[in-house]
């Protein structure tokens, strides 16, 4: 199996009230998260990572609902654990943020050798149940990106560049 490329997106899927969709890893039991993938190769557009990635692993079809570049990456230390699927020596991805609204709490199909479980919990409920700060951080900027919510814009999220 070839490396994983170290740029990747992660897509918030969430509804007008700001449900946000959380899928539990299966390989590490509690770890809940929003859809996250990497390049399939280096020239890959980004959207179209992002909509491959929400259909791989929940079946929703982006097409059919609002895809938006959030136009925000960051950098940050891959976990230990997931390193060997990288070449050796790197540490690091690149991540590019995407928001992806849907009506309602859509049906999902998750990818079992993926992810587990799924829930729709409402941003602040899903920010708390992230085990990434980034991806945390990523949900609670729903308030301020979608809902015009005042908020004081981005966080630095400790420890990520």
């Amino acid at each position: 199996m070839p490396y994983k490329i170290p740029e990747s997106v992660l897509v918030v899927i969430y509804t007008p009230d700001l449900q946000v969709l959380l899928i539990e890893r299966a390989d590490r039991p509690g770890f809940w998260q929003s859809v996250t993938g990497s390049l399939d190769a280096t020239d890959e557009p980004l959207a179209l990572t992002a909509a491959r990635e929400v259909a791989e692993e929940t079946g929703i079809i982006a097409s059919e609902h609002t895809l938006t570049d959030w136009h925000h990456t960051i950098d940050y230390e891959i976990y230990p654990q997931w390193r060997h699927r990288y070449a050796p020596g790197v540490v690091r991805n690149t991540e590019h943020w995407f928001g992806l609204c849907v009506p309602y709490p859509v049906p999902v199909t998750l990818a079992p050798r993926e992810h587990t479980r799924h829930e729709w919990l409402h941003w602040e409920a899903a920010a708390e149940r992230c085990f990434s700060r980034s991806n945390a951080e990523a949900v609670r900027q729903l308030a301020w990106r979608v809902a015009g919510v005042p908020a004081a814009g981005p966080q630095p999220i400790p420890g990520v560049a």
